[in-house]
């Protein structure tokens, strides 16, 4: 009988960048991650119940991936881009040869036979990568929903907005995966409790509902959490049997043998509404994590690997070097072998796989429970940054499933079979540096909330004043200003200008996105002045747009095709 249980979760996102750019930032960011990481991943999950091991892991897909994955614009994109790289291989196959180059001309061959089996892959799935995931749940795969644009949740202003990111997020992914997903990737795993809440600019404080309570209110069951956030948990209350019973907060001190905010145990969020929490947070091990994530320990830093930033002819070049060593500078690294990887990759994996089960010995030895190991990373790390990374998971996935002693389950079927017994009530945090919000709060940024603020108190107050039931153009003039404002609300944006990358890019994006938003709710405005909110539309004056008007919303249609089902409902109580 195994000792613990082992959950691997990747967390899936890009921004919106259809019809916003191509390279070096936009619709590229998005061909890369489709060529590199999701078709590799979805070739992983299918070897792996192939070879008897079913994928039981959990795949975060974030509602505007989904969107764009789904968009004919990205289908049409995406050919033409495998296309294009294909092309630069047997480019560069010729020129290597020419030059008598001939470990080089080696690995352009193997760039376009990777292309090209990409593209043959693509048409086998029918140009659906949403459908092709989905379809992969019947060999085991969970899909996680999140926030429609993955907004960082506990700065919103009003839980209302939070409310709508998350309402529209379900139904964006229950639109196109064809059921509603009932675990949920919290961006950045970013959390706030009930309580008072502080805006991070001069605004007004308010007492607010936790982020929980509108997980539970989308029926959302689960969620997952930085490690910290459980570690300095308070504990309310411990179930016996089917009762719930109150406890001290000294409780998990006095029983840690229990399994109080252990990163290997699920607890139940306290809502502090008195009741048990409707919503399970699993914690993410660090140990376990450092393993791939570590610039000191990682991985992916191995000599033998494939270096993601020296690309030949420059930026959007192909990669035809490994990284040679940490200390090596671009200019001296060495070829890559292709012939040294796979045994590279497979100490890895067993070196990984004897952590998770240290890990959950140590975890049964301390509190003779079934602990569980949860392993959470972003998905464009497999294939796009790692190149080897899909070939990890894999070998990862197969020997765990040989195991007696590990069961590789996904989040959904571990609290089906072992939910939590205890309640915690948690503080606020992030996985983010400081495992605060100081990375999306920071006073380069400070501008952006003052902005995003006035917005969403704009159109909560439109939603709640103008008579758009009874006026289908003002209502979907109202529409497009909400899917301007769900992503003008993108954590990207924020993440781009504090981390120093693509500033530019995110700065530009933001205030795009907030100009039109200005712009429709003018139009709202402009559409509604004829309207008595106490009669029928038919009963009031009739407004036409002029010429420049109907221009900017087809323009707004035109870049932004994403959420074409916007429910206003979303940010009402």
């Amino acid at each position: 009988m195994a000792i613990g249980t082992f959950c691997l979760v990747l967390h899936g996102h890009l921004p919106y960048v259809l019809r916003h750019g191509r390279s070096p930032h936009g619709e590229d960011w998005l061909f890369e991650a489709a060529a590199e990481t999701y078709l590799p991943l979805l070739k992983v999950f299918d070897e792996c119940a192939a070879r008897g091991a079913p994928p039981a892991i959990a795949l975060g897909l974030t509602p505007i991936l989904l969107e764009q994955l789904a968009s004919d614009v990205f289908r049409a994109g995406f050919r033409t881009y495998l296309e294009q790289r294909r092309a630069r291989a047997a480019a560069d196959r010729a020129a290597f040869a020419r030059q008598g180059q001939a470990d080089l001309a080696e690995l352009a061959t193997a760039w376009q036979d990777f292309y090209e089996s990409g593209a043959a892959q693509f048409d086998e799935e029918g140009g659906d990568l949403c459908a092709a995931f989905a379809r992969r749940t019947d060999l085991g795969l969970q899909i996680l929903g999140s926030a429609a644009t993955h907004a960082y949740l506990p700065l919103l202003a009003e839980d209302s907005a939070v409310q709508a990111q998350i309402r529209a997020g379900i139904a964006s992914s229950t639109r196109l995966l064809g059921f509603a997903p009932r675990g949920f990737w919290l961006p950045e795993c970013a959390y706030r409790p009930r309580g008072t809440w502080h805006a991070p600019i001069a605004w007004a404080s308010a007492e607010r509902y936790g982020i929980e309570r509108w997980l539970g209110g989308a029926g959302v069951t689960h969620c997952f959490l930085e490690h910290r956030l459980v570690e300095q948990g308070r504990s309310t209350r411990v179930r016996h049997g089917k009762r719930w019973f109150a406890v001290e907060p000294g409780e998990a001190d006095k029983y840690a043998g229990h399994g109080w905010r252990s990163v290997h145990e699920l607890h139940a969020i306290d809502a502090g509404d008195g009741q048990p929490g409707q919503v399970t947070a699993f914690a993410r091990d660090a140990r376990i994590c450092e393993q791939v994530w570590s610039g000191a320990i990682g991985y992916p830093a191995d000599p033998v690997y494939l270096e993601f930033h020296k690309q030949h002819g420059g930026p959007g070049g192909l990669r035809y070097w490994r990284v040679s060593g940490k200390d090596v500078d671009l200019g001296r690294k060495d070829v890559y072998r292709r012939e040294a990887v796979a045994g590279t990759v497979f100490a890895q994996a067993q070196h990984f796989c004897t952590l998770v089960r240290d890990r959950l010995r140590a975890e049964r030895a301390r509190t003779g429970r079934h602990g569980v190991v949860v392993a959470a990373f972003d998905a464009e790390l497999f294939g796009h940054w790692w190149f080897e990374g899909p070939s990890f998971l894999r070998d990862v996935l197969l020997t765990l499933h040989a195991d007696p002693d590990v069961e590789v389950a996904t989040p959904e079927h571990v609290l089906e079979v072992r939910p939590p017994d205890k309640t915690l009530a948690l503080p606020e945090g992030s996985w983010g540096d400081g495992g605060d919000h100081r990375v999306w709060a920071d006073p380069r940024v400070h501008w952006m909330w003052d902005i995003e603020y006035r917005c969403e108190s704009t159109f909560g107050r439109l939603t709640y004043e103008l008579p758009w039931r009874g006026n289908t153009a003002l209502a979907d003039l109202l529409r497009k200003a909400g899917r301007e404002l769900l992503l003008l609300q993108a954590s990207d944006w924020p993440f781009a200008i504090t981390r120093g990358q693509a500033v530019d890019y995110g700065i530009k994006r933001f205030v795009l996105h907030v100009s039109r938003f200005e712009r429709l709710v003018d139009l709202c405005h402009k559409v509604a002045k004829g309207t008595d909110a106490a009669t029928d539309a038919s009963e009031g004056e009739v407004v036409e747009l002029d010429a420049v008007e109907r221009h900017a919303v087809a323009d707004a249609d035109l870049h932004d095709v994403v959420f074409p089902e916007i429910d206003l409902e979303w940010w009402s109580s």
